[in-house]
């Protein structure tokens, strides 16, 4: 199933990427369906051997020899030195061979390694030479031995090999070979991935799923899911206590919160590094709640450089951030995956995003550490519902077991019930039903009175209804063949019609129904119904039209109260005064009644009392229904608010004006803050469209909604832009009418000379109109309605050939006005019916242009020239024009450029 699941997911994936989807489809759909191109990378872990000297995990470098436990680091130097100085005779001779021999790898020795001093030590190899003398022959010492032993390599990770002082001082040879060897053995076997292993430990590694493998020689950390299975493992002793508060403190959060807060920075560092596969640098490992345990691997390659909130959290906590492209980034992260070549980058270097993936991912899988990979993401639905409303399943169940219904039975017809409410016990609303058994012997639903007992072949029905996409998933193949009884439709209907050729719909309506419709259509061409793969060729996602809330400001101090056991009286606060106390950096700490009117108090602020912001914390704002505010002045009607039956529990409260500091109490008025949002009930801005049209009209409506913005774009209501847009249409009705009564009036009468301009306005907007619908720009339609509608005006034009067809062209975005206009116009029938006007080229070639005149770039006036002159001809005009000698001032320029059609800039 899962197999299959993915399957569907990358047609699904398939039909995004090739079919003409709007990008805002693609943005809604996230959450439901995706595709990650990207590699998988294995990250080595092991324990970090260098004490950092500014803060677990802030800097992280190659390991070296200061490998001591920081606490005790000062007085390991010390013994360490100590040491040096009084060495047996068997660790001089060896000391001696090892510092002269050629081995390959750097010997130290009296060496510090976490708690404990070594005898000699390879680092690179992370190889332990221990002599003992004859005090280790003592059984506790052997115990001690054995425990020092067990930390040094399954904690440090190093190799340990003992010999006797006597076996160094009697066969020095055989001491030296039995280290070569095992110097040798773990050259050969690749040591650095011993990091990861530790004796008996097994191979620890992160597996990082990455759509950017090109940046990795950028990753200068990374991040675990707190939630993460190896966290438990790597966290060393040190950092045990933060890691766990922090994952506690993360459990109370739950994964939308987290992916939805990309303010706060958050995270601890495990006190384990990982090992970089390629460069073997030590990465210091964190965990941070915004990386999820569900999402991807639950582990993150951070590349500072190139990802935000990975930026955000190395600045936050001075890790390092290393450059791998050639931009700036000492202010935010370089994101894009184009216009860079890679730098420090080693053999990436010079490539792009492209060249720089192919390449890594070839090199990972070279050594065994990575590999290509593609994941798709579709997320599952419970198909059935416990609801009333829905196609019932055909399934009835017989000692439990599910039996389907013949097809040849179908379809099954919901029963009547009382309520549509589950029953007492919790079973579905179909549960309340009598009739609601079938009957094998008759097959046919019956009604059950003792449902515990019911007759003998007969048989309970499913309770559960099938969920709302299942009908609607398919529905415009069922227009295709409408009537057709014997299937939802014939082989020919589907071949004729095929797919749909647009379809516009809402952000919402996307991932509720069309993720569903398009999986539906591909089970459907699996099996051979469906004509095509794609249910819909076009596909438009309309914006959401957002609205304009209002808010009051609750002040949470609140005033006392006469009586010392009644609460504190509620308060509200007009936003300026707020607004105020924020700006001059204030803090509003009472409020005093003078008899007169409400005084605040405002207390300036010493950094003790608030940050920039922090006053807004002593307020809760609350929503209010637009039917107690003037939408014009953001004024609040006190009295309707309060008798307002949302607002019961404010019906005693103060109200602090915007201007209660005056001496006049006639004029206070108590401002609401405004907030553009989502259009909700539960926002209380929805706007009523029943009422617009009642003050407006229909077409108003209309035109203002096409208005508003491109049809894609979420747009903001503005009850302000309605009253322009009515002024429209009374200027469009009176190009049709004459007088104060304005009684209809279209010229009829020929000639039509002197008509040139109004015919170039008219064609202007009939190629406009017509180019702006194909292209779904309605928006600027209307703005050419407009303009349109202004030059008539201007010209006084009030012809029928200009008029007619300004009707027809603008039928479609105001077809009230409209078709009462053709009707005067004397036509029987409706608007819609008729022809759309064809542009006429002829009526929008330009006989003149206005030039803008330039004087060393700036221009200072346009003058209106024909196109028929020359250059000379328009030079000639321009240095005679009084405007061009008094820029001149008597001057002459070194240089006239002009541009036929374009440009003049005199130069000089």
């Amino acid at each position: 199933w899962s197999m299959r699941i993915s399957a569907y997911a990358e047609r699904l994936l398939q039909g995004l990427e090739t079919i003409d989807w709007s990008e805002s489809i693609k943005e809604s759909q996230r959450n439901w369906i995706g595709k990650s191109v990207g590699g998988l990378v294995k990250f080595k872990v092991f324990p970090h051997p260098q004490p950092l000297s500014k803060g677990e995990g802030s800097q992280a470098s190659k390991p070296g020899y200061k490998t001591a436990n920081p606490l005790y680091a000062k007085e390991l130097v010390g013994l360490a030195r100590n040491n040096r100085k009084e060495q047996t005779e068997a660790e001089e001779i060896l000391w001696k061979e090892l510092r002269n021999s050629n081995l390959g790898f750097k010997i130290r020795r009296q060496h510090y390694i976490g708690n404990f001093i070594v005898d000699f030590v390879s680092l690179d190899k992370k190889l332990v030479i221990e002599i003992d003398g004859g005090y280790h022959n003592d059984i506790e010492q052997k115990e001690r031995d054995e425990e020092r032993t067990l930390i040094l390599e399954q904690k440090h990770y190093f190799k340990v090999i003992r010999f006797t002082n006597q076996e160094v001082e009697k066969d020095l040879n055989t001491v030296l070979s039995k280290i070569k060897s095992e110097l040798q053995k773990r050259a050969s076997i690749d040591t650095k991935a011993t990091l990861s292993i530790g004796e008996g430990l097994g191979v620890r590694s992160i597996e990082v799923f990455t759509t950017r493998p090109d940046t990795i020689f950028g990753v200068t950390f990374m991040t675990l899911a707190p939630e993460h299975e190896l966290v438990s493992q790597i966290t060393t002793p040190a950092q045990k206590a933060a890691v766990d508060a922090y994952i506690e403190a993360t459990a109370k959060r739950s994964e939308r919160e987290r992916m939805a807060d990309i303010k706060t920075i958050s995270g601890v560092f495990t006190g384990a590094f990982a090992e970089h596969p390629f460069t073997a640098a030590p990465i210091p490992i964190w965990i941070g709640d915004y990386v999820l345990a569900g999402y991807g691997t639950g582990a993150v390659m951070a590349v500072p450089c190139g990802d935000e909130r990975d930026y955000a959290f190395a600045k936050h906590f001075n890790i390092p951030i290393k450059n791998i492209f050639n931009q700036d980034i000492s202010e935010t992260a370089f994101i894009s995956k184009e216009g860079f070549q890679l730098v420090n980058s080693d053999f990436l270097n010079g490539l792009g995003y492209k060249e720089a993936t192919k390449k890594v991912i070839e090199e990972l899988e070279k050594i065994g550490q990575g590999k290509g990979k593609t994941n798709y993401r579709l997320r599952d639905a419970v198909f059935s519902r416990q609801r009333y409303w829905g196609e019932p399943f055909p399934v009835y169940y017989v000692n439990g077991l599910p039996q389907m219904i013949d097809a040849k039975h179908l379809p099954i017809v919901l029963p009547e019930v009382e309520k549509y409410l589950p029953t007492e016990d919790g079973q579905p609303p179909l549960g309340n039903a009598k009739a609601w058994h079938w009957d094998t012997n008759t097959n046919q639903i019956v009604s059950v009175e003792d449902p515990a007992n019911p007759p003998l072949g007969v048989w309970g029905l499913e309770l559960n209804t099938m969920p709302g996409w299942a009908g609607s998933s398919w529905y415009w193949m069922r227009y295709m063949d409408a009537h057709n009884e014997n299937e939802f439709a014939s082989q020919e209907a589907l071949k004729y019609w095929e797919s749909v050729d647009l379809y516009i719909g809402g952000s919402e309506h996307a991932t509720g129904h069309l993720l569903y419709a398009r999986f539906w259509n591909k089970f459907l061409k699996d099996k051979g119904f469906a004509p095509t793969e794609e249910p819909f060729k076009k596909l438009i996602n309309q914006g959401m039209i957002l609205g304009m809330s209002a808010f009051v400001y609750r002040w949470e101090y609140g005033l006392p109260s006469d009586s010392i056991n009644e609460n504190r009286k509620i308060v509200f606060f007009s936003k300026g005064l707020i607004d105020k106390a924020v700006k001059e950096n204030s803090f509003i700490s009472e409020v005093n009644d003078d008899a007169k009117n409400l005084n605040v108090v405002l207390r300036a602020n010493h950094g003790s009392i608030r940050n920039s912001s922090a006053d807004w914390r002593h307020f809760t704002p609350i929503h209010v229904d637009l039917s107690v505010i003037n939408d014009i002045t953001n004024e609040l009607d006190i009295e309707k608010f309060k008798a307002h039956p949302l607002y019961s529990d404010y019906k005693d409260a103060e109200f602090i004006f915007e201007n209660d500091r005056d001496s006049s109490r006639a004029v206070r008025t108590y401002i609401v803050g405004r907030e553009v949002e989502k259009m909700s009930k539960s926002k209380y801005n929805v706007v009523n469209p029943d009422d617009i049209c009642n003050d407006y009209g229909a077409d108003t409506l209309r035109l203002y909604e096409m208005f508003l913005g491109p049809l894609e774009q979420a747009k903001p209501w503005n009850t302000a832009g309605i009253t322009g847009v009515s002024g429209f249409l009374k200027k469009l009705w009176k190009l049709y009418h004459s007088g104060e009564n304005e009684t209809f009036f279209v010229d009829d009468s020929p000639p039509l000379e002197g008509l040139g301009e109004a015919f170039k306005s008219l064609h202007k907007t009939i190629k406009k109109v017509t180019e702006d619908i194909e292209n779904f720009s309605f928006n600027t339609s209307v703005s050419q309605f407009m303009i349109c509608v202004n030059e008539l005006a201007t010209l006084k034009c009030n012809h029928r050939k200009i008029l007619e067809p300004l009707a027809i062209v603008i039928s479609p975005y105001a077809p009230h006005i409209a078709e009462e206009l053709w009707s005067q116009l004397g036509h029987e029938g409706s608007i819609s019916t008729v022809d759309f006007p064809i542009v006429n080229e002829k009526y929008l070639v330009e006989s003149e242009k206005e030039y803008p005149v330039s004087f060393n770039g700036k221009m200072r006036f346009t003058i209106k020239l024909s196109l028929d002159l020359t250059v000379p001809q328009i030079q000639e005009i321009v240095l005679a024009d009084e405007r061009t000698i008094k820029q001149l001032d008597g001057k002459t320029p070194n240089k006239v450029i002009i541009v036929p059609g374009k440009v003049i800039n005199l130069v000089g």
